[in-house]
């Protein structure tokens, strides 16, 4: 077992038995439920993304091998060029997560994730494996311009994996706190705005691991109240869209306007 694999069921034991103890939104007494249904879904986008592992390993040892991207051009320590490339990955896992929400056909896998009506740190869990397919390709490329060895990819993956479970959870944390963290990473009270289904909302706070990207580029949002929130698209949150064999057809349906949303075709 790989140790981002390790660190993520850790930090998701723990985070769900504080949204058990410490929850910020209350009332829900289907958590089990929810949770079975994103861990199903899980495991079919996780098998996908093993099979497609090799190809990550494959573009680090080309790129290595061929003496191309960034951490083999320029000349510095290797925790330099690690630093460097993480923060570079993770802006490219903005900029992918904007384009999930801006190009039609990559919404229509997207919006399985956005199509939760509860948000706990198992809704972290659910994508389509179409969308797991499709970043893993671009994933490649990427990692392949910027040099990045695969210890520097199981780096940024073991902490990208504990901040978007942790961002995604349902726990209550002091105002203060949450302010605090804000400044760098992604705190669960912006990312909470990201699942609202209002369309002005959805379309903001894109960052994974770093929240300063939001800022730098024009789509940072923040509300008055946060406890108020509907989450979801406007449309396919029944309890039978929610079974994970409807949200794997849910890229064949149409994407048309729902409400609160307006998402064109």
């Amino acid at each position: 077992m790989s140790t981002n694999t390790i660190v993520g069921l850790t930090v998701l034991v723990v985070l769900f038995a504080l949204e058990g103890a410490l929850p910020f939104y209350r009332g829900s007494s289907n958590r089990y439920t929810h949770a079975l249904r994103n861990f199903s879904l899980a495991l079919v986008a996780g098998a996908v993304g093993a099979l497609m592992a090799p190809l990550l390993l494959l573009s680090t040892q080309f790129a290595a091998e061929q003496g191309i991207g960034l951490c083999n051009w320029i000349d510095s320590h290797p925790a330099v060029c690690a630093m460097v490339a993480f923060v570079l990955f993770d802006l490219w896992m903005y900029a992918w997560h904007r384009a999930n929400h801006g190009i039609p056909f990559l919404w229509r896998f997207h919006r399985v994730h956005h199509t939760d009506p509860a948000m706990d740190s198992t809704t972290a869990l659910r994508f389509h494996p179409g969308e797991i397919l499709f970043s893993t390709l671009l994933n490649c490329l990427v990692l392949a311009a910027l040099g990045m060895s695969l210890a520097m990819l199981a780096l940024y993956k073991t902490v990208m994996i504990a901040v978007v479970m942790f961002h995604h959870s349902n726990v209550r944390l002091p105002d203060a706190l949450d302010r605090a963290i804000r400044r760098a990473i992604v705190p669960p009270s912006m990312h909470r705005v990201h699942h609202s289904h209002l369309r002005a909302e959805t379309d903001s706070n894109y960052g994974t691991v770093f929240s300063f990207w939001d800022r730098l580029f024009g789509s940072y949002r923040t509300r008055e109240r946060y406890d108020n929130i509907r989450f979801g698209i406007g449309a396919y949150d029944e309890s039978d869209w929610q079974r994970p064999l409807r949200l794997l057809t849910l890229p064949l349906r149409p994407i048309g306007l729902t409400s609160g949303q307006g998402t064109s075709q």
